[in-house]
Parts: C-alpha cells; sequence; structure tokens
C-alpha cells in the first residue's frame, strides 16, 4: 500500500477507545489503562455504553457524540461490530484504526474473507488505515502512548520492533524491560488486512527516532511490496529479522506458529529474500538485541578476522571456539604487535598469540596499552575486550580506563565482562559510552559475526556486477513456439529433446537426443546422431530409468543399441509390468572425463515466485544436499555469489589432480536458465542434471521442463523487478548523432562516474542546488546506478565515442512514493551536449514513462535562477510555483491526468 495516513497511527493527536469497558479483564479496559498510565497529552475519548467513566475519564454513547474526531481509534468491539464501528469513524474523519476486538481467531477462511471484505471495503484504505484484525496494539514511547494490550511498558530507544506475533511481542517486551532496552517503536500487526510489514518499513525507513529496525516474521503476502520496502529502508538503516525454520532459542521453543495460507514456504527462500534485501536474519531473541547493540554503533567490520584480548585463558579459549565454529577466523599477530607487547607486559606473561592471554591481575593501565596496540594492528577486522573478575582488581577501574582510551578510536572494539555484580556496573560504563558491551563471549563473538555478515548483505545491495556478455541474443519466440504447441496439445511437461531445444535456444550447450518409439527407431536415431550413444527407457511410471536398469552407455554399433532396446523392454517388462513404456531416448554420448557433475534448476515458489537452485549434481544429488537458492534477476556478481554458497564450489577452484573450472560458463549458465524462466511464464520447472562443468566450460546432459498456462508478464512473477528492456529507444538528435535511451544498469557504474566528472560545476550546482565535492565514491554511484525499478527510474542518453567506447550523456530520474500518487524528477545533461534536443526527449521520456505507470503526479524542484529548467518544464505542461519553504527554489508540478498517453 502506502505510508499515506499512516502518522495519525504513530503520531495521533488524540485517541478514541471504542468499546471501553470496567472489566479489568476486557481488551477496552486494559488498553485504557495502558494509555493513561503511558502518559499521553492528548484527549483520550472512550466510547462505552456500560459505564459513566472509564480510567477516571467520562465516556461518549457513540463515535457520533465524540467531542472532537479523533485521529486513531483503538477498537476493542466484538470483530462482528466492526464494520459499524469502522463507517462511523469514516463519518467523523478519522485516518487510522486499530483492530483489537475478539473473534477473528474461531471464525473459517471464508467467514474471515467476508469481514475482511466488508471492512476494507467501508474503509478503503489508504482513507482509513488498518492495522489487524487480532492486533495486540503497538507503543510509541516517544510520545507517550501505549496503545496496546501489553502488560508493561517500555523507555523511549532509537529500536523498533514488528511482530507478526503476539506472544512474540510479549516475549520481547519482558525482555528488553529486563535489559533495559527501549524503543522507538514497539507494533503486533496482528493479521495484516491493511497495513502490513511493506508499509511499516517504509514508515520507519525514513523516521528519524528509528536507528534500527527489528522484525518478526512468519508469512509474506506480496513479495515484490516486501521487497521494495525491505532494499529501501536496509540502505537507510540496520534491518533486522527473525523467522522459524532454523533452530531456535528456548525463548521460542514453546511458540506453536499459526496457520497461514504460505506457511508452508521452503525456509531457505525466506532465508536468501532477506539477503538480496540487505536484512540480516538472526537466531533468536538474544542474537537479535546483540546485533541491533553493535550495528547501532558508527563502527563497522569489513571482515571476520577477530583479535582476543583476555585475562582468562579459559574464556579466551572459549571466545575463540565460538569465532572458528561460526565461520569467523582469529587474526594473526604481526611480528610488530608482539615485540610491542612483550615490551608492555614481557615475553613471559603473556600468551604471545591471538587470544592474547595477559596476567589475570593487569591493571587499567596494561590493558589500555595492549588494547592500543592491537587497534594499530591492521590484521584485525575488530577486537573483543574480555575481564574475568579477580578479587584485588576491581573491574570498573578497568572499564573506566578502556572506556578513556577508546573515546577517539574508529576500529570495532567489544568488549564482554563476565560475572554480575561489578560487572554489570562495568558493562554500564561501556554502554553510556557507547561501546558495545555483553555479559558472555558467546553473545560477544556472536554480534562480532552478525555484524560481518550485516555488511557483506550491504556490500551485495551496492556491489557491481559483471558485463553480461553482449552477444547473448537468446531465441525467445523460439522457445515460446515449442511451449505453445506442448499447451495446445495439453500437455504439463515437455519431451527432452523439446527441453533440450529451448535450453539450446537460450545459449546452453546440450547434448544431442532424439525420440525413438522402439527399438528400429532408436537404431535410426543412433545412426544419425552418430556414436556412440547412451539408450534410456522413456516411461511417466519410472522417473529415473536407471533404478530399472533402462539406462545403457557407450552403445557404439546399430546391433549394440538393437539389443539394448531388447534387454531394456525385457528387464522392465519383468521389474515393473505395471509401467507404460513409451520407447526410448537416444541421447549422444557426453564425453567430459573428470567434469565435475552440477544441477542447475529453476522453480516457482507461490509467494516469491522463481527460484534459481544450483549445487551438487547426479544420481547423488538427493543424498548429498549441497544446494543453495536465490532469487532472479541475476547478474555475473550474484550468479557467483550462488555457486559460492555451496560446498562443491571449492572443488570448482581446481584441486591437484583437476584444473579450475569455467566458473564464468556456469554463472553464464544461472543467468541463461534466469532469463528463461522470465521471458516464458509459462515454464513451472526446468531441471538440468547432470551439467557437466570442467575447465572447456559446460555440457547439459539432461534436461526437464514442466509447463503450465500462463497469462501476463512473466516479469510479474519475480519479487524483484528485472530490468526492463522494453523500455530501450533509439533516437537520433539534430546532430545526426545516435543514442539510446534505456534505463541505467548497475553495470554502467563507470561510465556514470565520468558522466558525473564531465559535468560542469555549474550543471553540479544546478543538480545539487549548492556547490559538492566531485569525489563520489562507490557506494554514492552504487545508489545512483543499482536502483529498484519497481519505485525508482533513471533513463540515461548513451552513445558510442570516438574510440567505440559507450559513454552517458545525460540521465532522467524519477522516484515514485510507495503508492504511485506522486513521482519527483531530476533531469541533467552534460553541457557539450546541449541545444541538441537531448534534455527534451528526456523529458518525454521520463514523463511518457510516469504516465504508463498510473502515478497521480510528476513534481520536481529547481533553483530559482534556473530559468532552463523551468522553460523546459513549462514545455511539458508544468505549472512553475515558488517553494513555500524556501525562497531560492521552485517547485513545477504536471497533472498526469492531461498528459496525453
Amino acid at each position: 500500500m502506502s505510508v499515506t495516513n499512516l502518522q495519525y497511527l504513530f503520531k495521533p493527536r488524540s485517541v478514541a477507545v471504542i468499546g471501553a469497558t470496567n472489566d479489568p479483564k476486557n481488551a477496552g479496559n486494559i488498553v485504557m489503562r495502558n494509555i493513561m498510565a503511558s502518559g499521553f497529552l492528548g484527549p483520550v475519548m472512550p466510547v462505552s455504553n456500560e459505564a459513566e467513566a472509564i480510567s477516571g475519564v467520562l465516556t461518549h454513547p457513540s463515535v457520533k457524540h465524540l467531542p472532537k474526531t479523533p485521529d486513531l481509534a483503538v477498537v476493542c468491539s466484538p470483530l462482528d461490530e466492526v464494520p459499524e464501528i469502522i463507517h462511523s469513524l469514516k463519518e467523523r474523519g478519522t485516518r487510522g484504526a486499530v483492530l483489537m476486538g475478539a473473534g477473528f481467531a474461531s471464525m473459517s477462511k471464508e467467514e474471515r474473507d467476508d469481514i475482511k471484505a466488508t471492512i476494507l471495503g467501508i474503509a478503503k484504505p489508504p482513507d482509513i488505515r488498518i492495522i489487524g484484525p487480532k492486533s495486540l496494539g503497538f507503543m510509541v514511547p516517544s510520545l507517550n502512548l501505549n496503545a496496546s494490550l501489553a502488560h508493561a511498558a517500555v523507555e523511549p530507544g532509537k529500536v523498533a520492533f514488528i511482530s507478526q506475533s503476539d506472544s512474540l511481542f510479549a516475549t520481547v517486551l519482558d525482555w528488553a524491560i529486563a535489559k533495559g532496552v527501549g524503543f522507538s517503536h514497539m507494533i503486533a500487526l496482528g493479521s495484516r488486512i491493511d497495513v502490513s510489514f511493506s508499509d511499516i518499513l517504509d514508515y520507519l525507513g525514513s523516521d528519524p527516532l528509528t536507528r534500527s529496525i527489528m522484525l518478526y516474521v512468519e508469512s509474506i503476502k506480496d513479495a515484490r511490496e516486501f521487497m521494495s520496502a525491505a532494499r529501501a529502508a536496509s540502505r537507510n538503516k540496520p534491518v533486522l529479522v527473525i523467522r522459524p525454520g532454523q533452530a531456535l532459542d528456548t525463548v521460542l521453543g514453546d511458540l506453536k506458529l499459526r496457520e497461514t495460507g504460505d506457511h508452508h514456504l521452503m525456509d531457505a527462500v525466506y532465508d536468501v529474500a532477506f539477503r538480496r534485501a540487505g536484512m540480516l536474519r538472526v537466531e533468536n531473541i538474544d542474537g537479535l538485541f546483540d546485533a541491533a547493540q553493535t550495528l547501532g554503533t558508527p563502527r563497522q567490520v569489513y571482515g571476520k578476522n577477530l583479535a582476543i584480548l583476555t585475562n582468562g585463558t579459559s574464556a579466551g579459549i572459549l571466545a575463540a571456539d565460538r569465532l572458528l565454529s561460526g565461520g569467523g577466523k582469529l587474526a594473526p599477530l604481526s611480528e610488530d604487535t608482539i615485540k610491542a607487547i612483550d615490551g608492555v607486559l614481557g615475553e613471559e606473561n603473556w600468551s604471545r598469540a591471538n587470544p592474547v592471554d595477559i596476567p589475570f591481575n593487569a591493571d587499567g593501565k596494561q590493558y589500555s596499552e595492549v588494547l592500543k596496540l592491537l587497534i594499530k594492528d591492521k590484521t584485525s577486522n575488530g577486537i573483543l575486550v574480555m575481564h574475568v573478575p579477580w578479587t584485588a582488581q576491581p573491574d570498573v577501574e578497568v572499564a573506566e580506563a578502556l572506556r578513556d582510551s577508546l573515546k577517539r578510536v574508529k576500529r570495532m572494539v567489544l568488549t564482554a565482562w563476565l560475572g554480575i555484580g561489578a560487572a554489570e556496573h562495568s558493562r554500564e560504563v561501556f554502554r553510556d559510552a557507547g561501546i558495545p558491551t555483553y555479559d558472555s563471549p558467546t553473545h560477544a563473538v556472536r554480534a562480532f559475526l552478525y555484524m560481518a555478515e550485516y555488511l557483506r548483505n550491504q556490500d551485495m545491495l551496492i556491489e557491481t556486477p559483471d558485463s553480461l556478455p553482449s552477444d547473448f541474443f537468446p531465441d525467445t519466440s523460439g522457445a515460446r513456439a515449442i511451449v505453445d504447441k506442448a499447451l495446445q496439445e495439453e500437455r504439463t511437461s515437455l519431451t527432452e529433446p523439446e527441453a533440450k531445444a529451448i535450453l539450446a535456444a537460450y545459449g546452453i550447450p546440450v547434448v544431442e537426443t532424439r525420440i525413438a518409439v522402439s527399438a528400429k527407431e532408436a537404431v535410426i536415431a543412433a545412426d544419425e546422431i552418430g556414436y556412440p550413444v547412451a539408450l534410456k527407457l522413456r516411461s511417466p511410471q519410472i522417473p529415473q530409468p536407471f533404478d530399472v536398469g533402462g539406462v545403457l552407455l557407450d552403445l557404439e554399433t546399430p546391433e549394440r543399441v538393437w539389443e539394448g532396446g531388447a534387454s531394456i523392454l525385457a528387464r522392465c517388462t519383468r521389474e515393473r509390468p505395471d509401467a507404460y513404456i513409451e520407447g526410448f531416448t537416444v541421447q549422444k554420448m557426453g564425453r567430459r572425463p573428470g567434469a565435475h557433475e552440477l544441477s542447475v534448476s529453476a522453480t516457482v515458489d507461490s509467494v516469491f515466485g522463481p527460484v534459481i537452485h544450483f549445487g551438487h549434481g547426479g544420481m547423488a544429488r538427493e543424498v548429498i544436499q549441497d544446494q543453495a537458492l536465490t532469487l532472479p534477476p541475476l547478474s555475473m556478481s550474484l550468479a557467483k555469489e550462488l555457486v559460492e554458497r555451496t560446498r562443491i564450489s571449492t572443488l570448482l577452484k581446481g584441486t591437484p589432480s583437476q584444473p579450475p573450472v569455467d566458473i564464468d560458463d556456469i554463472c553464464l549458465t544461472l543467468i541463461q536458465l534466469s532469463q528463461l524462466i522470465v521471458d516464458v511464464p509459462q515454464i513451472t520447472y526446468i531441471d538440468i542434471n547432470p551439467l557437466y562443468a570442467d575447465a572447456e566450460g559446460v555440457l547439459a546432459l539432461s534436461g526437464k521442463i514442466d509447463i503450465a498456462p500462463f497469462d501476463g508478464h512473466g516479469e510479474a512473477r519475480l519479487a524483484i523487478r528485472p530490468y526492463p528492456r522494453e523500455l530501450e529507444e533509439c533516437v537520433t538528435l539534430k546532430t545526426g548523432r545516435n543514442v539510446t535511451l534505456r534505463p541505467i544498469r548497475p553495470e554502467d557504474e563507470e561510465t556514470h562516474r565520468v558522466f558525473l566528472a564531465n559535468l560542469s560545476d555549474e550543471d553540479l550546482r544546478l543538480r545539487f542546488f549548492g556547490v559538492v565535492q566531485r569525489d563520489f565514491d562507490h557506494k554514492d554511484i552504487a545508489g545512483f546506478t543499482q536502483i529498484d525499478y519497481d519505485r525508482e527510474m533513471a533513463f540515461i542518453a548513451t552513445a558510442l565515442d570516438e574510440r567505440g567506447e559507450p559513454e552517458t550523456l545525460g540521465v532522467m530520474r524519477t522516484n515514485t512514493k510507495p503508492d504511485n500518487t506522486e513521482a519527483e524528477f531530476a533531469i541533467v545533461v552534460r553541457s557539450d551536449q546541449k541545444g541538441e534536443g537531448l534534455g527534451s526527449m528526456l523529458f518525454h521520456k521520463g514523463i511518457q514513462y510516469t504516465k504508463l505507470r498510473g502515478t497521480s503526479r510528476l513534481t520536481g524542484q529547481t533553483m530559482a535562477e534556473n530559468k532552463a529548467m523551468q522553460g523546459l518544464s513549462k514545455k511539458f505542461g508544468f505549472v512553475i510555483k515558488p517553494d513555500p519553504y524556501d525562497e531560492d527554489l521552485v517547485e513545477m508540478v504536471l497533472d498526469m491526468e492531461k498528459v496525453e498517453g
């Protein structure tokens, strides 16, 4: 949906409680007590016919009798009364409602669908935004607002928590109170008939009071909305998520997951979706807050090498063991560091290795001097300082000394003060100074590894992909023709030759294959494709013919093919007399000695759409279980990352007896398969097993494709919108130069860097409303080139320069609100290209695209002195008016309904 009117939910000036009561066990009483106890400064208006006053506040008999229109209505009445209440609220002009009343859980699916449709038909979101039904409500501590059924309140903080589970809401609340953690928001979404994870992520992603966002997710309803919102939010601040599916902490051990329509989805698909969105998945509530504490610091971790400083040998070993088992590494100490620590402690008084084990009675000065030396050593990505209590050495004194020595340090330093009592005072010293602190080495190391994983996911969001081959031109029409013919014959799967023809149409090397209905036809097919051949049984009841001896290899003569066919039929008749025999598959022997057997496949998930699988292949695929998943669209970089997540990737890099395989060819195959399932959405399943891979490239020995009717565009199935090739267009400038107008791609990073460098100082000043530095770094350029095509668009004008290399001449950008009501534009053309009509072409391209996607308004800002921009916008029908907040700026507004399509 959008963030429209969410401010009335989370920043209300007045609240009405519908269904308030004096029954202490009733939701209407609990929420009234919580709101009044929290100290909310706005008017609180209970609606009830049961009592004259509730929680010391006079009641009102109905919504229409309220003295003023409430921004927020907390509805505690039974669900069957809600439609009438929503109708009354809408007439009064209320914009936000939380539905807490009972009844939804006990309804059948049909009853739920009916009440949902009725409520939404009346509320017409975003006219009224609705949380719930079956919600515990929410808290906004900065407003002193506790509009929830929670048994306690929390302090203000910088962390937001959004939960799909009522029990997790209460559990996290207890945990946070015990740990002294504050929140900017705590929100229980309930059954999500309107406000969803996507809406909240969009809202909190730009909320200045929220530094990090934590989610408890069981299921997602709209994958593309969720992915767009999550990617946008995680670019601004850390987003952490828990989802059942992995081994959970005992805190969650008794949680019984509620049945949801899409809970059957593979957890691995959610896992890869979270990773692609730049989010960090954690295992349990402890991990959630440990990670949030570390990610909330300005210090960052760019690797998994950790240095450990401790006064306890066993504690250091425990920390090192947790680090190594979690995939981290002990940072090697440089010789200079070892000699320097010798000078501080003496050779005989410390471990002279990592973990750095110093004397148990080391004081604050010794700790600080050793820590400073470790900070200077660049072999580590972070440092963990631990302290085991000792009677003669005050914990707090050591903590204060370390705090003072870290005031201007930018390296990641974590602390773990073991014990209770005095150790808690020491941890308070670190918390007050913004230094991550934990009560055990396990928690500290886990937080370090989480941060390393999070920053790796963030790097994936801004990683520049390798360029795709320029000669990849798939025969899409030929592939579609094969599928259409099979669908007309009412088939649900393709023959192996048909499947291989489609794979070949997309550039995937395949072994030549023929279909034969008899041994005689098998001999004819073998003669045509050449010997030696493989002969395989074809039967719908025997998906794996090898199991019944239905596969013969290296048949080198017509006689052996004839005899082989007869022997296969005899064995099959004996072992599977029930099976219907369709004939044989005759296949050219693919000789690739020493090649690795891989598998590449694609399935369609009911929520996230197409999913690409890669891993170990061959007959042992199901036994070895070495598979990794990802979501299309893919680039070479994303394909390589998929390959690296499998165990077999280590072998693919080469062994003493085998050269490394052509990884680029494997990645290209993954991209080709990804493009195929987008271009031909009637394909529901693809499986290539085995896919031979060696130094010479890849070869598909087998191919299976299932199909089903599908109406619509293939890209609509994807959770992440792919590059919109259909928007590419060739134009000619006044000078006769041929230029391509197309959406920007991640691969355009370097040419875009050159484009920005070639803009004049005046162009940059007018584009960015002031003087800007020219040293755009990788993160800046990635933000320009790696966009979410579902929400952003950047049309670039590109052409070949004198050397035949591509160059960018101009760019037109639009950024659309999630609800598609408005898009903001910006445009800039290189100074030496002005006067050739390029600006008008880009502007027209952006306006037509905005019209095509149904956006209501296109707006922009420019400096009042930029008369050229204002003149160009007037040419296209924009209305120019002064900016109400800045006299140096003007606004340009275009009503898209007035634009001719």
